[in-house]
């Protein structure tokens, strides 16, 4: 099993936090003003990427509310929303991985220019039965028998209370491939309960860094809101880069890919520790940067830009 992780943005992340609000406070908060991150080179490595109509299958591991089910499926459906929302919109965000990703590789010239994402089926596993202590190559085979289509991706869901191997110590989420099968499958664990500071930042108070009121989550759940970022995270990098050779900067073992070459940045004028300039519904106070389906808000993280090797963000 191959797998890519956010343990490489987490270290920058965190490393920049420390550095970022060290004393003296006052000659700090100036400096981060200042703060350009050094520029990278995220390449093509004329690998595969995934286009065309990409089906998405879900596997519930252990208890979610209907509610929590219903948050997740409608950003899903989102990305491909037809009509779409309105602007920023979700669908917004997934075309600017066709126009900066999918649409420089040499498979446009047989016509396969975008890729749409198709929520496929959904299945449920509440009773949890491989354990509530998965490892990763669990978390694999889960996703072998998630009855993913071909050339779909399976997307395996964690409930609050399942432990995965290296989550909220080096990892929010990972996506890789079977090998057995070729197949793409993406993780994430919900961390409502075990790390919200690690995985659910902006809507929960930081590990590190100073301890700022947290954002108000647009859809009322932190741990669900903080899932959302990481999903859109590991999809960007399963389409872009599914088996390990497509867009990646740094080691193949882990590499910086499409979203998290942009650790913590989800608007215009972010530097670490401050997300940016974002919307706020003026019903709830919550922060957001993307419109969904049935009027849904959204955080999603900015995409890197390989052509001006900087974060692009929908506000």
């Amino acid at each position: 099993m191959a797998s890519r992780s956010f343990s490489s943005a987490m270290a920058i992340l965190l490393t920049l936090l420390l550095i970022t609000f060290s004393p003296p406070c006052l000659a700090t908060r100036r400096l981060t003003a200042l703060y350009q991150p050094p520029e990278m080179s995220l390449t093509y490595h004329h690998g595969a990427v995934l286009q065309g109509n990409i089906p998405i299958s879900v596997l519930w591991y252990g208890r979610f509310t209907p509610t929590q089910k219903s948050i997740i499926s409608d950003f899903l459906s989102s990305l491909t929303q037809t009509p779409q929302s309105p602007s920023p919109s979700v669908s917004q965000w997934w075309s600017t991985i066709n126009s900066l990703y999918l649409s420089k590789t040499s498979s446009t010239k047989f016509g396969l220019k975008n890729s749409n994402m198709l929520l496929a089926n959904q299945r449920t596993d509440a009773k949890c039965s491989m354990g509530k202590s998965l490892s990763l190559s669990q978390i694999a085979t889960l996703a072998a028998n998630s009855r993913a289509k071909k050339g779909g991706i399976a997307l395996v869901l964690t409930a609050q209370d399942v432990a995965v191997e290296g989550f909220c110590m080096s990892r929010c989420g990972m996506h890789g491939t079977v090998t057995k099968t070729g197949s793409t499958f993406i993780w994430v664990g919900n961390s409502a309960t075990q790390c919200p500071g690690q995985c659910a930042w902006p809507f929960h108070q930081p590990i590190y860094g100073p301890q700022t009121p947290p954002l108000i989550a647009p859809n009322g759940d932190v741990g669900i809101d903080g899932m959302i970022i990481n999903i859109a995270s590991m999809i960007a990098g399963a389409v872009t880069n599914p088996f390990g050779d497509g867009f990646f900067q740094g080691p193949k073992e882990a590499p910086l890919e499409a979203a998290t070459a942009c650790p913590g940045v989800y608007g215009k004028g972010a530097f670490p520790g401050y997300p940016g300039h974002l919307l706020v519904n003026p019903a709830t106070g919550a922060s957001y940067n993307a419109n969904g389906a049935r009027g849904r808000n959204y955080l999603l993280p900015a995409l890197f830009d390989p052509a001006t090797s900087s974060c692009s963000t929908l506000v």
